[in-house]
């Protein structure tokens, strides 16, 4: 089907259930124009569970953060689906898992696929409501017009259009034996709207992004305070090349990487000041959390996992669980942890639950955790259980508990040590067989205890069966039945 066949589809689609939203009512009451709640996600790229203060980060002061899980809620168990950047990014924004929407791995300048036009993101929902919607940093969804932000329910974008080491000036770049540089990239463009304002970013804009993302979002929030909105910030930083302004130069006791995390710390201060200073941080959802874990061969210019296993890239806790604070005055207490298992693909189905707006006419996988977010000891109502996927392998389940990995490859540092100064060191590759670990006594999956729980593994086993006969697995050379195809660009003739 024709692109503009495909978008003139989904506006039609959204035109009904916009429609159909004029009378719905949420599971907490009738929405009100005046009374809808703005939503923020801030969305770091490759930070790892360790880099935060609130999560335990060592000579990296993150004040605004920790202020912010003082006055919120912090999450222990909160999960990615994917450990990679442009899954990542699909399910947050759709609700589902990356594999269902087929976008795996991370979109290339070279690549002619992105999200396909008839999905439904946060920001399309938002808009059956009347929210005004904002997207400023790496989109990483597919670079052509079609698949662009303001294609998919944004009314405003600024920033990359995919990852900022995808561009020729990466140190080592003619390096044979830098994997991470063997690509010739083209220039990197930035960004406004569907227009490039600088088609040749250097080293110097990139030290920038974080403050222009930020001053951008500062801007979006002053002019929209009168009106609800959702503000999407999908921070370039930490992904390497790292950058940092000269205001922050220096700061940490890090080196470069806790200069960059500190500045994004400053960011989160200066838009939740700039919600305060509305008069509008009481009724606003505030989400901070990161699309994967850390990068690890970077060595001193990526994070820490600390005590999780493995990185980015992985299906082990390393990978796929991320430091997350929520802030919502008027919804969430204060000063409150959850240690449940929650996930970017409940976002959407909470923000819809909780402004009386309709899900999309195809499945997603998130579920609605509002309840948990006002008492974190609410039980998940989650149907099928947690599923880890690289590629269309399917790597491992689990429950709130357990987590079963079946036999399968991943990249690993071993003992080796990592890289310096941005050039990274080559993986190796490693086996797992088949292991149950339990999660609430042993968060670094070292131990494996299937023999002691075989009832466990033998439903954890059932459970993936049935997410194979949906979603497919390429290791058992299982065919989905419920897949969705991505997004392609045909080039013109």
């Amino acid at each position: 089907m024709p692109s503009h066949i495909m978008h003139f589809h989904k506006l039609l689609i959204l035109f009904i259930a916009t429609l159909s939203a004029t009378a719905s009512v949420s599971a907490y009451g009738e929405t009100h124009s005046t009374g809808l709640p703005n939503f923020v996600v801030i969305f770091i790229d490759d930070m790892g569970y360790n880099d935060i203060e609130p999560f335990g980060a060592k000579g990296i002061h993150t004040p605004h953060l920790n202020q912010m899980a003082a006055q919120g809620m912090k999450f222990t168990d909160f999960q990615v689906s994917s450990a990679v950047c442009s899954a990542s990014r699909a399910s947050l924004l759709t609700g589902c898992y990356h594999r269902r929407i087929n976008i795996t791995g991370a979109i290339m300048p070279n690549h002619n696929r992105g999200l396909h036009p008839d999905e439904i993101t946060i920001a399309e929902m938002c808009k059956t409501k009347g929210y005004k919607t904002a997207c400023f940093g790496k989109w990483h969804l597919g670079h052509h017009p079609d698949f662009m932000p303001t294609r998919q329910g944004f009314d405003e974008y600024f920033g990359l259009p995919y990852s900022n080491d995808m561009w020729p000036y990466n140190p080592g770049a003619d390096d044979p034996n830098v994997k991470a540089h063997k690509h010739k990239f083209p220039k990197l463009p930035l960004y406004e709207n569907e227009k490039i304002v600088n088609d040749d970013v250097k080293p110097e804009d990139q030290a920038q992004l974080t403050t222009w993302y930020t001053e951008k979002a500062v801007d979006f929030i002053k002019r929209n305070k009168d009106e609800p909105f959702f503000l999407y910030l999908p921070h370039t930083m930490v992904h390497v090349p790292i950058y940092v302004s000269d205001k922050f130069k220096g700061k940490s006791k890090r080196g470069l990487y806790g200069d960059v995390v500190m500045e994004l710390d400053w960011s989160v201060g200066q838009i939740n000041k700039a919600l305060a200073d509305s008069g509008i941080a009481d009724n606003t959802l505030v989400v901070f959390t990161s699309d994967n874990g850390p990068w690890l061969n970077y060595g001193d210019h990526a994070g820490l996992a600390t005590p999780l296993r493995e990185g980015k890239g992985t299906t082990f806790e390393g990978g796929c669980r991320v430091p997350t604070l929520m802030k919502w005055p008027s919804m969430i207490p204060a000063g409150k942890t959850c240690d449940q298992l929650l996930s970017t693909i409940d976002l959407f189905p909470t923000i819809a639950n909780r402004i009386g707006a309709p899900l999309p006419d195809h499945k997603i996988d998130g579920v609605d955790v509002l309840p948990v977010l006002k008492d974190p000891e609410s039980t998940v109502d989650r149907k099928y259980f947690f599923h880890y996927y690289s590629g269309g392998q399917l790597h491992a389940v689990r429950d709130q508990r357990w987590k079963l990995h079946f036999e399968h490859q991943y990249r690993t540092l071993g003992d080796r040590e990592a890289g310096k100064d941005g050039i990274p060191v080559k993986y190796s590759q490693k086996s797992i067989s088949l292991s149950l670990f339990d999660l609430d006594n042993d968060i670094g999956e070292t131990t494996d205890v299937k023999d002691k729980h075989p009832d466990v593994v033998e439903r954890l086993k059932k459970a993936a069966d049935i997410c194979r006969g949906e979603l497919g697995d390429t290791l058992t050379e299982t065919v989905g039945e419920a897949l969705r195809p991505a997004g392609k660009h045909a080039p013109a003739d």
